[in-house]
């Protein structure tokens, strides 16, 4: 194969584990803003969207670089929690922040869309017999959405799998300890080793033909329901 299998599994490894922990996140923080953001009389609202969406329109190595300058060891932010022996760049830490920072958008616009689609009219029924807000999102509309929380979920891991700007800024593309899956190409095709490169991109393509798969399933079930 002109290459030794160590160098696809630890980048392969290692990506797994960072979307993984970016799935968590996206779940934990992702699914509670989506519906913070789908109230209409939210103040600053805009601000909030501006912040989230940010990923999608700034270039990565952008976003890279101002997250280095808050997170690194005299950042903003950095400086404090480095005295706290708490240290995000070219750390794991670092990788999950890149790739939870890329896949936030794709998470949040498509659920907070569904939740402002579902009907109002349910939602205060279920306020008029006694439920909560939080038992009613919880319980009713997460429910009656999950489609499109599981179709937002698979598009934003794909995203955080194929990160690499954010990645390469707060990882530092170490081999061996913060090479990703994508920055691994990246270092394949640079030394030359095209086979490698080739390897690992062909086992993107399954991942992704794989989301692709899933996101027309979820729209033919929605077609027939």
């Amino acid at each position: 194969m002109g290459f030794e299998m160590v160098q696809v599994w630890h980048p392969l490894v290692l990506s797994l584990k960072t979307i993984s922990v970016v799935a968590l996140l996206l779940v934990f923080i992702g699914i509670p803003l989506s519906y913070y953001l789908s109230n209409e009389q939210l103040k600053y609202k805009w601000l909030i969207e501006t912040f989230v969406t940010l990923p999608l329109i700034f270039p990565p190595i952008a976003i890279g670089f101002l997250l280095l300058l808050l997170l690194g060891k005299y950042g903003w932010i950095g400086s404090y929690l480095n005295t706290l022996g708490i240290r995000f760049i070219f750390e794991f830490k670092g990788l999950v922040i890149a790739g939870f920072v890329a896949a936030l958008p794709l998470m949040v616009k498509p659920l907070q869309s569904a939740i402002e689609l579902f009907p109002k009219a349910i939602k205060e029924a279920a306020y008029m017999s006694g439920k909560s807000r939080f038992h009613t999102f919880v319980f009713i509309i997460l429910p009656c959405i999950k489609k499109s929380l599981f179709a937002a979920l698979l598009i934003a891991e794909a995203r955080a799998l194929g990160e690499v700007g954010i990645t390469l800024m707060l990882g530092g593309n170490i081999v061996g300890k913060t090479d990703t899956i994508s920055l691994a190409i990246y270092n394949a095709v640079f030394d030359g080793e095209y086979a490698l490169a080739l390897f690992l991109c062909a086992i993107l393509i399954v991942v992704s033909l794989a989301v692709f798969i899933a996101l027309h399933f979820f729209q033919k079930e929605e077609q027939l329901l």
